[in-house]
């Protein structure tokens, strides 16, 4: 920290009011060029650009011969040794604050035979005591003034779980905030106080509690957690009240994720007989999810007015996007009942049937049907590697073989992207590798070896 800080600070901390001269201007900052109160909504690019440039205090004095203003030295004071707008900014604030109070004072660079350095020296001498005097010296030689609490852990935890919350589905902030949550708990009873300053978390205790995560459960977990927490920071970056989300450096370790395996087409005929005998509602629920590649949840979020008959059109609430258009397949509108005795505002789907008010999370109501097929599941000695999920797994396969019959690999995956609803051919490529919906033909040829 540079000394002429220091000495701008001494005299912001022993000086309080002084009569106005009118004969300056306002001190006032720049910050690389950008309003510094818009800086959250900055993109990366734009912060970098902003960092690069030198930040300094600016003001302006009326020289006595030409009775104009003249723009005095740029004032730096040592700040843009740091690479982060935070404690730039606080570095510039307090010295635009002193800066003010040595002007009220009445230093004047056209009359004063001194610099501005020297006359703030030689106004601390003249205020303290041969002591203190001693103390200043040594204090501008070697001392660093002392970090104050600006966000506390307490605070940044609130902020960013209110944040989240607006821009999560009520059904994934559930689960997003019970880990965060865990982690804060985690936080208090290992030394920290909610009123520390989240600097206080460094990547290594992020590290330390993610391996707490490891030894007590699943590499899987630990990587759902890392995730989470790495949003966490992003939150607080992108609201600069961190330097840095390095949660996004921290490691994610391989694991062997479980998936809903595909049904053979002889299980998926018992399922539908043993449904259509036993269970209606539960049919028409796996139908949606089969036959529109729904996921079970986004059934769950169905209304009455999001399907239009007339027009063959399925609106839904999809994980990545608002509302989704599908359209209905006939296979599919033929067993869909008269729904026109029903609001609008009523569910597809309630616990005692079709159509009507339901009042439960979006997680209650998927696992009341999930508990609802395992008895299915057992009747038909099926194991826990088979659920709900898995009709979109196999309809989805059995959609992408029908088509790769005539279509190029291309062509069949551009049509079953707007099926499916993927956002990227990318995303849609992964998922079929993971399901096996791809295999070769029949490489029996390859392994005869010819005479």
């Amino acid at each position: 920290m540079s000394s002429f800080f220091l000495l701008l600070q001494n005299v912001h901390d022993i000086v309080h009011v002084f009569p106005m001269k009118s004969n300056y201007s306002d001190p006032k900052l720049f910050t690389g060029g950008v309003d510094i109160n818009s800086w959250s909504k900055l993109s990366k690019k734009e912060k970098m650009e902003a960092l690069n440039k030198d930040w300094y205090i600016y003001y302006s004095f009326r020289n006595p011969k030409t009775g104009k203003l003249v723009r005095q030295t740029n004032i730096k004071g040592g700040v843009n040794r740091y690479k982060d707008k935070r404690t730039r900014y606080h570095l510039l604030k307090v010295l635009k604050q002193s800066l003010e109070i040595v002007l009220q004072e009445g230093f004047n660079p056209y009359k004063d035979n001194e610099t501005l350095v020297e006359h703030l020296q030689n106004k601390i001498d003249g205020m303290t005591s041969k002591t203190k005097k001693s103390t200043l010296v040594t204090t501008v030689v070697e001392s660093t003034p002392q970090k104050q609490i600006e966000t506390t852990i307490s605070e940044a935890f609130k902020l960013a779980l209110e944040l989240k919350e607006k821009a999560m589905a009520a059904s994934s902030f559930i689960r997003y905030k019970s880990r965060i949550n865990i982690f804060k708990k985690w936080l208090l009873e290992n030394e920290f106080k909610e009123k520390d300053d989240i600097d206080c978390i460094t990547k290594k205790t992020v590290i330390k509690y993610l391996n707490s995560i490891l030894l007590n459960s699943s590499s899987r977990n630990r990587n759902n957690s890392r995730t989470d927490i790495a949003s966490f920071f992003q939150i607080l970056e992108d609201n600069d009240l961190i330097k840095e989300n390095f949660v996004k450096k921290i490691n994610v370790l391989r694991s062997s994720p479980t998936r809903n395996k595909t049904y053979k087409p002889i299980e998926i005929e018992e399922i539908f007989d043993y449904l259509k005998s036993n269970d209606p509602l539960l049919f028409l629920y796996v139908q949606l999810v089969s036959y529109n590649v729904l996921r079970p949840i986004e059934v769950c979020r169905l209304k009455i007015g999001d399907i239009d008959l007339e027009d063959k059109k399925l609106y839904v609430r999809a994980k990545n996007q608002p509302v989704k258009i599908k359209i209905i397949p006939s296979i599919l509108l033929k067993e869909l009942p008269n729904l026109s005795q029903f609001d609008k505002k009523d569910f597809l789907f309630t616990s005692s049937g079709i159509g009507g008010k339901w009042e439960a999370t979006e997680n209650s109501k998927r696992d009341f049907f999930t508990k609802r097929f395992k008895k299915v599941k057992d009747s038909l000695g099926l194991g826990v590697e088979y659920g709900l999920y898995s009709f979109r797994h196999t309809f989805i396969t059995i959609m992408y073989r029908e088509m790769a019959k005539t279509m190029s690999p291309y062509e069949v995956k551009s049509k079953l992207m707007l099926i499916t609803g993927h956002a990227t051919m990318t995303a849609l490529e992964k998922y079929l590798r993971d399901i096996d919906a791809v295999l070769p033909e029949d490489y029996s040829k390859l392994l005869i070896k010819n005479d």
